[in-house]
């Protein structure tokens, strides 16, 4: 079941708390007077609102998706008061019609927004480096490398955003937002909101009203510019081996630290506009400066562009994280010295060389024991001359082993508009292809009713299956408008997708809801609605295995002496279900097959049903519970 949230408990001045650095940004948002506060949940940064929601005096709301939550955001500072808002790296893509305006408008209220950047691919589809946005949109940027800093650094931003009349940008990187440590905090300070003042000429952005509103950006340019100059947050850390010094950066420069701490180095933490004086008069006290920044080059382009010679991704990888085990054999190289005794060879940079991961047991991700959509692509597997074109979620796990049932997953909400290029773009050979697109209920509703809409719209012949699990299971369960509850638990008025989507113009009698783990109807519904030559949305609606909304049921077991090792069972692709023992057998007509012996983890299975189903020998039953369940240790 899903974890009780938090509860906010008051902590006296000075304390020192065990904090992640999520949970440190929240502390000093709620300590900063801050009023309103909205995200989208997105994995590394979904902590900061889930933690924010926990304290009194301030609003905090799960929006639909990025775009929305900066702008209530905005809204709020608008109206005076302090307000934050928080998402990952990708997120900033959607939200940044938003910002790009923003950066005109400014703000009257103090606006941080905080970008977690998903350096390493821990969960994300790409790796991009939130930075941009900051030279982009002409913003502040601070940069933490630990907890404090990042508590500490928030807090700031609230102040400088109200001195500058700019929104600040808060980049965090995973290393930051999931690892804990000790922080020294206070208590909040309430900031009452000044109330909104009509100034069209300043909030109303037309072309006539924002092209007055550029040369005004312009000048504060050249007051962050002179103000990153001075910034105590930019500092020189002296050292005794000046053969190289260093410029970094949040976690980098950690990194930096700990595999040269007696060289010179000078740490960015309000990182952009860049304080290229600053770094200038560094570079003169060192023999060779090198720039140490995740993932992409932007200070290392910026120095050389004002002539100060420097060495960044010529000797450093251009992707993930940094760590001492990648600077140290590339520093050794650049000054001529022996590789660093116990650097090992899939870990060195050689050049622009991508460092190779270490070996370790493998622990390929997977869906969860008896999650509602283990039939969905089990069904899916099964289908021959079917295009299928996936979104992100929990069901973009689908691509994976057993089931393969995935061909396409680029963004949230892509897999709508990708299945009517599919459609429309096919070649004569596919003509006949049948073409699908699958989505979850969270992100149909983040970005996926534009993409049906435009197939319905456009005549697409698309089959949508809209896997409604109630949750935003992918970043841990939390609720959004399909669930029916809040942000705090309270009850909601729920999405009902079927008049939804009937609502978007699809057919009612091209609409289906079904149980996702009764096989045979949605097996039977799936082949039906692929050959119906016009849209079709397939509505799977059991709830997420880890939230309160799902109740097990009696477990299943394996009785040894039926199993006949078929393996189809194991093709849903339920992690309970252990092979316990492979045969390889020739059958009468010459042919050799693989057999698969299994039994199933008791103390996992939550009794769905799902692997019954497939089981022709029907040697899986309900497990007797006045027995020891039995563990399967593999």
């Amino acid at each position: 079941m899903a974890a009780a949230m938090p509860q906010f408990v008051p902590q006296p001045a000075a304390s020192r708390l065990l904090l992640s650095g999520n949970e440190a940004v929240a502390r000093a948002v709620w300590e900063s007077g801050c009023r309103v506060a909205a995200a989208y949940p997105g994995t590394p940064s979904t902590e900061m609102l889930e933690v924010i929601s926990t304290y009194p005096d301030i609003y905090a709301e799960w929006s639909v998706n990025e775009k929305v939550s900066l702008e209530v955001a905005i809204g709020a500072a608008f109206a005076g008061s302090r307000s934050f808002c928080a998402m990952k790296h990708v997120g900033m893509n959607v939200a940044s019609d938003a910002l790009m305006t923003l950066t005109l408008t400014g703000v009257v209220g103090g606006l941080v927004i905080a970008i977690a950047d998903d350096v390493g691919l821990s969960s994300s589809q790409n790796e991009q480096d939130s930075r941009y946005w900051g030279r982009f949109a002409h913003l502040p940027m601070f940069e933490p490398a630990d907890s404090q800093e990042a508590y500490e650094m928030t807090k700031l931003a609230f102040d400088f955003s109200e001195k500058f009349q700019v929104p600040v940008i808060l980049r965090m990187t995973t290393r930051i937002n999931h690892v804990k440590a000790l922080v020294t905090v206070g208590e909040r300070v309430a900031h009452a909101a000044t109330g909104f003042k009509k100034e069209p000429a300043r909030w109303v952005m037309t072309p006539a009203g924002a092209s007055k509103r550029i040369p005004l950006m312009f000048e504060r340019d050249n007051a962050l510019r002179a103000e990153a100059e001075v910034s105590p947050l930019n500092l020189v850390e002296t050292g005794k081996d000046r053969r190289v010094g260093f410029v970094s950066s949040g976690p980098a420069w950690m990194h930096v630290r700990e595999s040269f701490p007696d060289a010179p180095a000078l740490k960015l933490g309000f990182s952009c506009p860049v304080p290229i004086e600053k770094i200038r008069a560094f570079a003169a006290t060192v023999d060779q400066l090198v720039v140490v920044e995740e993932v992409e080059p932007l200070v290392e382009m910026e120095l050389k562009a004002m002539g100060i010679e420097c060495h960044g991704k010529d000797i450093l990888p251009r992707q993930g994280e940094l760590a001492p085990n990648i600077l140290k054999p590339a520093i050794a190289k650049l000054l001529g010295e022996p590789e660093p005794q116990g650097a090992s060879q899939h870990m060195r940079p050689l050049g622009r060389a991508t460092p190779v991961p270490a070996s370790v047991f493998p622990r390929p991700p997977t869906m969860c024991v008896a999650c509602p959509h283990l039939g969905v692509y089990y069904t899916l597997s099964q289908l021959k001359n079917i295009t299928i074109s996936g979104d992100i979620g929990c069901y973009t796990l689908g691509a994976g082993h057993p089931w393969n049932a995935l061909d396409t997953t680029i963004s949230m909400g892509a897999s709508m508009g990708i299945a009517m290029g599919l459609d429309k773009g096919r070649s004569e050979a596919d003509k006949d292809k049948r073409i699908l697109a699958v989505i979850g209920d969270s992100t149909f509703l983040h970005m996926g009713m534009q993409g049906l809409l435009d197939i319905v719209y456009n005549g697409g012949n698309v089959t949508v299956m809209l896997l409604d699990n109630r949750a935003v299971g992918m970043t841990g369960g939390q609720a959004n408008p399909g669930s029916g509850k809040g942000i705090h638990g309270q009850e909601t008025p729920r999405v009902d997708f079927a008049k939804l989507v009937e609502s978007l113009g699809v057919k009612k009698e091209r609409i289906h809801v079904v149980d996702p783990y009764q096989l045979p109807v949605l097996f039977k519904t799936i082949r039906e609605e692929i050959k119906v030559p016009e849209v079709s949305v397939i509505i799977t609606d059991q709830p997420c295995v880890l939230i309160d909304d799902y109740k097990k049921q009696q477990p299943f077991e394996v009785i040894d002496d039926k199993c006949t090792g078929c393996g189809n069972c194991v093709d849903v692709g339920c992690p309970a279900i252990h092979v316990t023992r492979r045969e390889k057998v020739i059958k009468p007509s010459g042919k050799e097959v693989e057999l698969q012996f299994v039994n199933i983890e008791t103390t996992a299975c939550t009794g769905c049903g799902l692997c019954v189903q497939p089981c022709a020998p029907e040697a899986i039953v309900h497990a007797d519970l006045t027995k020891p369940m039995r563990l399967v240790r593999h």
